[in-house]
């Protein structure tokens, strides 16, 4: 789910149901994750106004980063709308200290998505948003947390529903997931990390990481039907790039690749005083 990310839009306000108020290329071995949730679970739910719900205050932007990742070859990646709106300047990281201006940045005005626009992108990821959600369903949380490589090994848990107050009101559907494992020196929180892509085991996008709970372990992200809807409201063709196929015990060496490739990118945001 900049550098901060607003803490990572956070340090998320978790409410229960009924309280809406209330490195680069780090191939270290990941952490053994514990095994208390099953990997194949019944089917997820659909939508319940019983659902968690996750309030989220939105400040006044400035600087910071976060992650993106390529659809096409065409220049179009997706992000969180947090870490790019209301930026003066967007850039993507593609080399050492070589950053491509974004040309055209476009925000969602029904959730925390944006679409932002370059020349063009080397490799796209495959994207998975019609696959079928089970309970326990492995996901891979990649990008650039604190501003370094890093990703974090997950379980899906159920759905909640994010509500944003502040600069910009809103709700709309989010996927919980609880963490289960982090590579090698990754600690504390994962600001920058939003905006990035959750894996499946077979290498598909499922979402768009917007938010995170730290002190109960949760990462959130977008809906998938939310992430396809928007890319069809604004007619971007998407196409399969290279991918492969992550594990709880490799997950390290595969978000290397994808960010080697740069499928997955860090994204910078410059705000003028």
């Amino acid at each position: 789910m900049r550098s901060f990310d607003w803490a990572l839009y956070l340090l998320v306000f978790c409410v229960v149901v009924g309280t809406l108020f209330a490195n680069e290329n780090n191939a270290d071995a990941p952490e053994p994750p514990p095994t208390s949730l099953e990997s194949d679970g019944p089917t997820l739910p659909p939508p319940s106004i019983l659902d968690e719900q996750i309030l989220v205050q939105v400040d006044a932007p400035k600087d910071g980063i976060g992650t993106a990742f390529a659809v096409n070859n065409q220049g179009d990646w997706i992000t969180a709308r947090h870490v790019v709106d209301g930026c003066n300047s967007v850039g993507l990281l593609v080399a050492p200290d070589q950053y491509v201006p974004v040309e055209r940045v476009t925000v969602d005005p029904d959730s925390d998505l944006a679409l932002i626009s370059t020349g063009r992108s080397p490799s796209s990821v495959r994207l998975a948003l019609g696959k079928p959600l089970r309970i326990g369903d492995e996901g891979y949380h990649v990008g650039y947390p604190q501003g370094r490589p890093g990703e974090v090994a997950t379980k899906l848990l159920s759905r909640s529903k994010l509500i944003t107050r502040g600069r910009r009101d809103g709700a709309e559907p989010i996927l919980a997931w609880a963490e289960i494992g982090r590579t090698q020196g990754l600690t504390g929180t994962l600001g920058g990390i939003s905006g990035g892509p959750v894996f499946d085991k077979d290498g598909g996008v499922r979402g768009v990481i917007v938010a995170e709970s730290p002190r109960r372990g949760r990462i959130y992200t977008a809906a998938p039907s939310s992430v396809e809807a928007f890319l069809t409201s604004l007619d971007v063709s998407t196409v399969d790039g290279p991918h492969e196929s992550f594990t709880v015990h490799t997950y390290g060496p595969q978000s290397d690749n994808a960010r080697r490739r740069l499928q997955v990118v860090k994204v910078a945001c410059q705000v003028r005083p």
